[in-house]
């Protein structure tokens, strides 16, 4: 049976990872360990001339004998054993990192998935649930957020997709464009505008504005939207949850620019805007660099399939 430097069980792919990746040091371990070149030699299944070319070149690349010789055999020198003790906790650390690689690309894995929290209510639930139709044992990891944290936490790996917007031009970084939702102007059901079939935002420069917190994408939307209309909105409320500012406007305390809502509220009615550039684009962003895993693939391969089932309009390209 093949074994680890220390003598302990090693997979046939630990081994040939091993051996691909540092070959001199796993035949200088076997025969550290089996004190014969030509047992080594036949454990590897190599010719035993390789052998012994490996271990000539790690002398001389470390500078010292590691054997000598006894008889037909060979022992470790005092620096031969501290060395080979590095050498071991090497192997194990590299043969441990070949496995979780190993586990991390086999289907089925795991999907990491940042998004934002207006997203969690019905498109991000209905992808899930497509997907695992597909992959029944898949594992997901959930983290919600606004998009300058789903970005961070992209950038130090604790997601490996993000379904977000706005989409930005950040370096390193690839957009995928999914979708495009219409941005409606929504009014408690009293409002003097709610029996209209379609507005344009000037005419609400007067109300009071329910917005998202200050450094939110959408915040940066809505504002632009209103530059674009002429006026500055006056900012009655804040909140970081599309259904806290719904939740605001019902009770009256002022107007909202929002994505349309999955659920119908009997005290809200959301209008049409004339503007064209009322909407944002919603999308799946990537750290460029970063090979994804099958899993991971496939679960974008979906999202793109399925975006016009889940939003309504599919993104321009």
């Amino acid at each position: 049976m093949e074994r680890s430097a220390d003598g302990g069980p090693l997979t046939s792919m630990s081994q040939a990872a091993l051996v691909g990746m540092c070959p001199d040091l796993v035949r200088f371990a076997a025969v550290a360990r089996l004190e014969h070149l030509s047992g080594a030699a036949d454990e590897l299944g190599v010719p035993q001339s390789t052998v012994s070319r490996s271990v000539a070149r790690l002398e001389a690349a470390v500078g010292t004998p590691l054997f000598g010789r006894e008889g037909r055999g060979l022992r470790l020198t005092r620096q031969g054993r501290t060395f080979l003790a590095r050498v071991q906790r090497g192997l194990e650390e590299i043969a441990t990192g070949c496995e979780e690689l190993r586990q991390a690309t086999d289907l089925p894995g795991t999907v990491a998935l940042g998004f934002l929290p207006a997203l969690g209510t019905a498109p991000v639930p209905l992808l899930v649930r497509w997907f695992r139709a597909r992959h029944p044992h898949v594992r997901f990891q959930f983290v919600q957020d606004h998009a300058e944290a789903l970005r961070e936490r992209l950038r130090a790996g604790e997601v490996d997709l993000c379904l977000t917007s706005p989409l930005t031009d950040a370096h390193g970084i690839t957009n995928l464009p999914v979708a495009r939702e219409p941005l409606r102007l929504v009014v408690p059901a009293g409002h003097r505008l709610a029996d209209r079939r379609q507005v344009r935002l000037a005419e609400a420069a007067a109300d009071d504005f329910v917005m998202a917190t200050s450094g939110y994408g959408l915040r940066r939307l809505v504002n632009d939207l209103c530059a674009a209309a002429g006026f500055t909105p006056r900012v009655a409320f804040e909140g970081a949850e599309i259904a806290t500012i719904r939740g605001f406007v019902e009770a009256g305390l002022g107007v909202a620019v929002l994505p349309p809502s999955p659920v119908a509220m009997s005290g809200l009615v959301d209008l049409p805007l004339r503007e064209p550039d009322a909407y944002r684009t919603v999308g799946i962003t990537r750290i460029t660099a970063r090979t994804p895993t099958p899993i991971v693939s496939d679960f974008v391969d979906l999202v793109m399939s399925r975006a016009q089932d889940c939003f309504g309009e599919r993104a321009r390209s």
